[in-house]
């Protein structure tokens, strides 16, 4: 019986159905106690309240590649996953939840509204990891991570006590600004931290796009090039400065809305800002406005009042008499104020954490993306780590009402260490969500405890995440690695870069160009999803994600369905898999030597970048070698005899989706399955590695002059437009014995490939003037043409098409030497244009060799 697959790809069915084997198989499960060697790595702990981005996509992709090679490879391979609590993002959804029952946290109290909080947690939490199952992603799940489960919890009480005890940690008072009447942004990167405006109509707040300055006012040029968080809408807008702020008015701090004020209007124009409609035409809030959309505008107001007084950033609101922007409470600049806070002494952790990188213990991949980690621990402050929130890790601190000790506990305290009162109270305060995931190297494989886990696993091999957390997360991880565990939490860190959409603009809500990657992943496929990214994600480089992207690799993952179906013709269901030893034994013909040694060559090169994370290479390679070399060219030859090539045909072809595993995990298990093959799954079999008895280069350069021949005979046929249907002659000039051999035994491929009807070896050409000429591969070849076109007829087209070529040329030339238009044109602009001339001029010359030829 011959193996018989489905004509099309049902992409969504097979990876549900593979991703559960997988699981229930265990094929992700690391073995703490195994003897193989390690690789291990922790995912990103995404928010217990998020859904799956595209950078989560990215991300997740580029782990998934470099775990299933190394579990391939038969590395003891740990992918540990989990999730952060997020404490305000969490606190804010649960609160949003209890004012739709017309309740507060501070009604409630603090010990039901937690227990709100693991409730929601529980039935919604979560859902990301799910979706991350989705992708494929190979984690080990056995292992799952939650910072705030009771391992980590511990973990985190234990740091928290011994920095305190080292005097590391310390509790002190701080200048904030901070204003009890008016509007305020949260300073991003600076703990406690707002600006102070004021406004007439609070509705418009949702579609801020800055805040503003102005430039000679010294009491802001600290915060230069820095950026704010903009209430309620949780986004990031630029701190900006121009000249039409008047310092003197209010604080000197005003919002920008070019969207609703004709003055921020224009200051948006000078700043290139994004215009945000939050108010439609029939005076409802649009889209734009996030949870307020719909909603009339005067019922937004009052909505977006009582949200921002829900979280203690608006103390009261009066009537206006005065200008948009002028708040009559609050005339003057904002207030210092002191505020108590814990405090991390982060210079002394910091001291260790710089060499450990100058010294190459740990690498950052690019290598550039050291100089931001050195930028920021050099001129790094103590770390405000207190927050004034209900949900996260509570700080371990008791204060004694009767004596004022302040009693710090691994431990629950009931009475005072100094004088036994009973009168003790915890601090209200929570923890920096940053704090517990500074720990998540080591906090996840069990310490404080020395587990097996722990002794296996840590330190871990990679971290991957993005540029934008490197002194948030990565930094932290490295300080308290190095301060709890005396090593380098991870050896070498990954930076990915941030996928856009085709404009090359960076995702958001507001400009409505977010792509949901499950979305994609149900149009056009996991693995192809998973492929284009891989292909295009060059370490720290942006990604422009469009359709035609996508489309091109769900036409990849369709081609190797189709080479399946085509090879699967010639499979019996009790087929044998050839070993390599088999195939060295045997009477290989030229095309089986050369596609093995074009398999041992692409196996090099994909191992390489890979292990230097060069994943975009590697994908790139796999990509040319399957579609160019295994299905244009191989597949095409051996039609010639396909019962010869046959156990060349099912080694390449089943080394072939080992080597695309990583990458596609789940088109390639469902055709290895069908295949003849050895082992339960693709998932555990071996990777391939480069065997350097199977690269021959006198087969690559044999065959390569083959295709030459046939590629250049190809192109003729296109360039003097000769009948598909016709068949045409072919000569070619050599003396060489070797040469003359090797064509007479591959004429049989020139025929087929190149519609060629006779191959006749010359000593040399014979200048006949209707035959189009070429070199390929050092040799001179013609085509003679007399009889296949009309001279006269194919003249004058390609003179037309040459004419109207070069007025396009023209044009361009002109466009390019106008010196306003480079100067004033964006540069993508300028570049597209430069391209465009480039292509014109490669397509006159080839009309003027088209037109040569009839000459």
């Amino acid at each position: 019986m011959k193996v018989e697959i489905s004509k099309t790809y049902e992409a969504k069915e097979v990876e549900s159905r593979w991703y559960q084997l997988w699981e229930s198989k265990g094929y992700f499960r690391a073995d703490a106690k195994s003897a193989r060697p390690v690789f291990s790595i922790v995912i990103p702990p995404p928010n217990v309240t998020g859904s799956l981005h595209m950078g989560h996509m990215l991300n997740h992709t580029v782990h998934d590649v470099i775990v299933r090679r190394k579990r391939m490879q038969g590395f003891n391979t740990l992918w540990l996953p989990g999730m952060d609590h997020a404490g305000i993002a969490t606190q804010n959804v649960v609160e949003r939840e209890l004012r739709k029952e017309g309740l507060s946290r501070h009604v409630i109290g603090r010990e039901k509204f937690v227990e709100r909080v693991w409730q929601w947690k529980e039935q919604y939490g979560g859902i990301i990891l799910k979706q991350i199952r989705r992708i494929g992603a190979s984690c080990d799940w056995s292992r799952e991570r939650f910072t705030l489960d009771a391992g980590l919890s511990r973990a985190v009480r234990e740091v928290f006590v011994r920095l305190y005890e080292e005097g590391l940690i310390y509790r002190g008072k701080r200048l904030i600004n901070w204003c009890p009447r008016c509007l305020t942004d949260p300073l991003k990167g600076r703990d406690n931290a707002f600006v102070e405006v004021a406004t007439t109509r609070p509705e418009t707040m949702l579609g801020d796009t800055a805040v503003a300055v102005n430039p000679n006012d010294e009491r802001y040029t600290k915060y230069k090039g820095q950026a704010v968080i903009l209430p309620l809408m949780n986004r990031e807008i630029p701190f900006i400065q121009d000249d039409v702020v008047d310092p003197a008015f209010g604080t000197g701090v005003v919002k920008v809305t070019p969207a609703h004020d004709p003055a921020d209007f224009e200051m948006g124009q000078r700043h290139n800002l994004p215009q945000i409609s939050v108010i439609g035409e029939d005076a409802k809030i649009t889209s734009a406005g996030g949870p307020y959309s719909g909603l009339d505008r005067r019922e937004a107001r009052k909505r977006v009042l009582a949200d921002l007084e829900a979280q203690g950033l608006l103390a009261r609101t009066e009537p206006f008499t005065h200008n948009v922007g002028h708040c009559q409470r609050c005339h003057t600049v904002v207030e210092p104020l002191l505020s108590t806070q814990w405090f991390v002494r982060i210079q002394p952790l910091a001291e260790s954490a710089i060499p450990a990188v100058e010294q190459g213990r740990t690498e950052f991949v690019p290598p550039k993306f050291a100089n931001d980690y050195f930028a920021w621990m050099r001129k790094i402050r103590d770390w405000c780590i207190s927050r004034q929130l209900w949900w996260g890790h509570r700080i371990p601190a008791w204060y004694c009402e009767e004596c004022g000790e302040i009693v710090v506990s691994r431990t629950d305290v009931s009475h005072c260490s100094k004088c036994s009162s009973a009168k003790v109270r915890q601090d209200e305060d929570v923890l920096d969500t940053w704090f517990s995931s500074g720990l998540w190297p080591f906090s996840t494989l069990g310490w404080p405890d020395e587990t097996y886990d722990l002794k296996t696993f840590y330190p871990t091999t990679l971290l991957i995440t993005a540029y934008d957390i490197i002194f948030f997360w990565v930094a932290r991880m490295m300080m308290f690695g190095l301060k709890f565990m005396h090593e380098v939490p991870f050896k070498a860190v990954y930076i990915t870069g941030i996928v856009r959409d085709a404009d090359r603009q960076k995702m958001s809500k507001s400009k409505g160009n977010v792509v949901d990657p499950l979305e994609i992943c149900d149009r056009y496929g996991t693995d192809a999803v998973r492929f284009a990214l891989a292909r295009m994600g060059a370490p720290g480089t942006d990604i422009a994600v469009s359709d035609e992207l996508l489309d091109s690799y769900r036409a990849f993952a369709t081609k190797v369905w189709n080479a399946a179906r085509l090879i699967f013709r010639h499979v019996d269901e009790s087929e044998r898999l050839p070993s390599i030893a088999d195939l060295k034994r045997s009477n290989l013909g030229l095309v089986d030597r050369w596609i093995l040694s074009r398999l041992a060559r692409v196996t090099e090169r994909v191992n390489r970048s890979i292990e230097l994370y060069n994943l975009h290479e590697a994908a790139r390679n796999v990509y040319d070698f399957f579609k160019h070399e295994f299905c244009d060219w191989y597949l095409e030859m051996i039609k010639l005899d396909p019962e010869r090539s046959k156990p060349t045909l099912l080694y390449v072809f089943e080394s072939a989706l080992r080597l695309l595993h990583p990458f596609i995990p789940f088109i390639t298990e469902e055709l290895w399955q069908n295949l003849p093959h050895k082992g339960d799954s693709i998932v555990i079999a071996p990777y391939p590695e480069f065997d350097p008895e199977l690269a021959d280069e006198s087969a690559e350069s044999q065959t390569e002059l083959v295709q030459d021949i046939i590629v250049k005979v190809r192109n003729i046929r296109a360039e003097m437009k000769v009948d598909a249907k016709q068949t045409v002659p072919v000569r070619i000039a050599t003396n060489d014995p070797e040469l003359t051999q090797l064509l007479s035994n591959a004429r049989e491929y020139i025929f087929k490939l190149a519609q060629v009807s006779q191959v006749e070896i010359v000593p040399k050409l014979s200048g006949d003037k209707l035959a189009a000429q070429a070199v390929a591969g050092g040799l001179a070849i013609e085509v003679p043409l007399a009889g296949l076109i009309d001279v006269e007829a194919e003249r004058l087209r390609l003179t037309k098409e040459m004419e109207k070529t070069q007025r396009e040329i023209d044009k361009l030339d002109r466009t390019l030497s106008n010196t306003s238009f480079v100067d004033r044109a964006p540069k993508e602009v300028i570049e597209e244009n430069r391209r465009r001339l480039a292509d014109y001029r490669d397509q006159a010359a080839k009309l003027g060799e088209g037109l040569k030829r009839l000459e």
